[in-house]
């Protein structure tokens, strides 16, 4: 199970209207999205684009940022800009038990989520980061994924260069 918040904002970056909450289940060949069986159609465009074809209406869906670490994600759809949170069966568990997965007294490493290129980065040693911020830019599959700071630190060491491949959990930042 998924539950999914979403929060409406316009384009130049301004809550406009209230966070919306959905969970999202699969029940043996089925997805559920709240109540409703989703019985639409997802056809990937391109690399961050889709398009999707739900309660006879059409939706053109564009990926802006994918946030691995904090499960949020940036979404353009028919125009209007959308900023998602996800949280999955563990983290809503960690929850329920009244404990938060992202709180953390110190970060020391920043690790890859996943095995891929590192295209950017955007940060050096000796720099303040604080949470959110954006460290470096990890592709993977085909798709960008932006690398957030999970905290706030000083950068100690980069343990990588830009054009470097890495493998799943390896150290890309050290902090102090």
């Amino acid at each position: 199970m998924l539950k999914v918040n979403v929060g409406g904002k316009t384009v130049d970056g301004v809550l406009s209207g209230e966070i919306s909450t959905f969970e999202i289940n699969q029940e043996k060949d089925q997805w559920l999205i709240g109540e409703n069986i989703f019985d639409g159609d997802i056809v990937r465009i391109s690399q961050n684009q889709y398009h999707v074809l739900w309660q006879n209406r059409s939706y053109n869906v564009e990926v802006l940022e994918t946030g691995v670490a904090d499960k949020t994600f940036k979404l353009l759809i028919n125009g209007q800009l959308f900023e998602t949170f996800v949280k999955d069966q563990f983290d809503l568990l960690l929850e329920g038990l009244g404990m938060q997965a992202s709180v953390s007294t110190k970060i020391n490493n920043l690790k890859a989520p996943m095995p891929g290129l590192i295209q950017s980065i955007a940060v050096e040693p000796g720099q303040e980061v604080h949470k959110g911020e954006t460290l470096l830019v990890l592709v993977a599959m085909k798709m960008e994924n932006i690398i957030k700071s999970p905290g706030t630190g000083i950068v100690k060491t980069l343990k990588i260069t830009a054009g470097q491949i890495v493998e799943k959990n390896q150290v890309l930042v050290e902090f102090q």
